[in-house]
């Protein structure tokens, strides 16, 4: 990445902006220095994660938050993860198009698809580096919006301050919610689509579920119809009262230990990539015949490579 490049991320250009997010989601040679040099920037941004099965409604519900935070004079970025392209490897923008109206009206948003390749909880991989650069530039706000793949939305619990779970009545969604571990994830749940039948016993069932939970924030259940605007106003409230609860204390823990996580994955993949380069192959082919001749078993044979590879 060119200094012309970060001068004008300086400056607050958002082509610039799109140029440092697209170097460090295809990991192109410098990227990594290029997030060394904005870290010291970055931490000062609330997170908000929106999350829950395909269908619920979350592009919608960010659809109509945004313009709430907007009108606090607020800046807005949104990092919307989205299905692999099988054929470019990038996102499909699905959620980008369906936003369009805040991209074009305000250059006080940001929106950001990004394609999950191969991610299987909810968020893109690079998603926490960008939301890096993101903070660095200067964003009061980042949402993030999970793929909506159903039982495995989990990573957005270490990305973000403020967790929706949205769920929606009719569907089920209670007991999918409970096997996916949402109901642990989740500050506040929404029943978007509130307007549909058996949405007060769909409220009931899910408050009784939450109330056998021992935590200190009992999260609130907030029913929204997105698409009439309806709610959202109360869901922003509940957001509000959660960063209260949280105070700086609690906010810092829960900003520490996603930290904590981060590093461990970054470690994890370093060590991946060191394990698996060319010689790294060679010595696995090399275990494998031994273990094939039971010359020695499986497990000796990893504690040797990792002996060799890893130092």
């Amino acid at each position: 990445m060119t200094q012309r490049w970060l001068q004008r991320f300086d400056e607050k250009d958002p082509i610039a902006l799109a140029k440092l997010i697209s170097a460090v989601e295809n990991r192109l040679p410098g990227y990594q220095e290029l997030l060394d040099a904005l870290y010291a920037r970055t931490g000062n941004a609330y997170r908000i994660g929106i999350t829950g099965p395909p269908g619920a409604g979350k592009s919608s519900l960010v659809d109509r938050l945004v313009p709430l935070y907007r009108a606090e004079a607020k800046t807005v970025a949104v990092l919307a993860c989205d299905p692999t392209s099988p054929f470019t490897g990038g996102a499909l923008l699905g959620d980008r198009i369906r936003m369009q109206d805040l991209v074009t009206n305000d250059d006080g948003v940001f929106i950001r698809s990004m394609a999950t390749r191969g991610s299987l909880g909810g968020l893109a991989k690079a998603a926490q580096e960008v939301a890096l650069v993101l903070e660095a530039f200067g964003f009061d706000l980042i949402l993030f919006e999970t793929i909506g793949v159903g039982q495995v939305e989990i990573d957005i619990a270490q990305a973000a301050d403020s967790v929706v779970v949205v769920l929606v009545p009719q569907s089920g969604d209670v007991i999918q919610a409970m096997k996916a571990g949402l109901m642990e994830i989740g500050d506040i749940f929404c029943i978007n689509k509130a307007d549909q039948g058996e949405a007060d016993l769909f409220y009931k069932n899910l408050q009784t579920m939450l109330s056998l939970a021992m935590r200190d924030w009992i999260p609130p259940i907030v029913q929204t119809v997105a698409t009439a605007h309806q709610g959202i106003e109360k869901l922003k409230e509940a957001l509000e009262k959660h960063r209260i609860f949280l105070g700086e204390e609690g906010l810092r823990a829960r900003r520490r230990e996603r930290l904590r996580v981060f590093i461990k994955e970054l470690i994890e993949d370093g060590l991946r990539v060191r394990l698996w380069d060319g010689e790294g192959l060679r010595d696995l082919e090399s275990q494998l015949e031994r273990v094939w001749g039971k010359i020695i078993s499986p497990h000796q044979a990893v504690q040797e490579l990792l002996q060799k590879r890893v130092r």
